[in-house]
């Protein structure tokens, strides 16, 4: 029986038990803990520098009240990476797939750099709404095309992660499919065809990474402009 290609993005289930909540955990057992010795091995080594060079970045442009953010944004940052790149893999479920994970994360934090903005400053918070030499007949105008562009922002943010990577895998799976096909009519173009298929994935690769740098680095933008 022929599948459809969407079907890879199906949440899995073993048993009538959905394993979406497995694929969540996952990610926090592979990284490795700090150990209590004085000098650690070179993956605590590595993985501790990718941190601190990452935390660095993302806190450039934040002001000191938004460092209380480090933290939670370098987690999110781990917890996506790790979600994408375990989706490369051969029998795996991509949970970052699915819009409504997507859309439960990019909504509450979208929703607290919100609040904050309008818990600490309402008044520049609010003055986002209205750029500053507005003429008096577009006042009105461009106050709803504030607030339509204000609560379109976590949409954007979860359907960006979405849309790439669910093109990624689908364009994956298609070429895959093809190369399968013509292996025994036409041996050359499978071979031209896996050739791409292999640049193609690494640059799917690629694309987990950014897309999980994008993200967190959209909400940091965001969180500058309430602190």
């Amino acid at each position: 029986m022929m599948l459809s290609f969407f079907d890879q993005f199906m949440s899995p289930t073993y048993l009538g038990i959905p394993l979406m909540a497995l694929a969540l955990a996952l990610p926090w057992v592979l990284f490795p803990k700090p150990s209590s010795q004085w000098i650690n091995n070179r993956v605590l080594t590595l993985q501790g520098w990718f941190i601190n060079r990452f935390t660095q970045q993302l806190l450039l442009p934040l002001n000191t009240p938004g460092h209380k953010w480090a933290a939670l944004l370098t987690s999110l940052m781990l917890f996506l990476l790790t979600l994408n790149m375990l989706g490369l893999l051969p029998y795996t479920f991509t949970p970052t797939t699915q819009l409504s994970l997507n859309m439960g994360l990019a909504v509450p934090f979208w929703l607290a750099t919100v609040l904050i903005g309008l818990r600490n400053q309402p008044t520049a918070a609010l003055g986002h709404l209205l750029p500053e030499g507005t003429p008096a007949l577009l006042i009105p105008v461009l106050i709803v095309i504030e607030t339509i562009s204000l609560f379109i922002r976590p949409l954007a943010l979860g359907v960006r992660l979405t849309a790439n990577l669910t093109a990624g895998h689908l364009l994956i799976q298609l070429i895959a499919t093809a190369a399968f096909v013509m292996a025994s009519m036409m041996p050359t173009v499978s071979l031209l065809t896996a050739i791409v298929l292999f640049l193609l994935t690494l640059l799917e690769v690629a694309v987990a990474m950014i897309q999980a740098y994008v993200f967190v680095l959209l909400l940091s933008l965001y969180l500058q402009e309430n602190v």
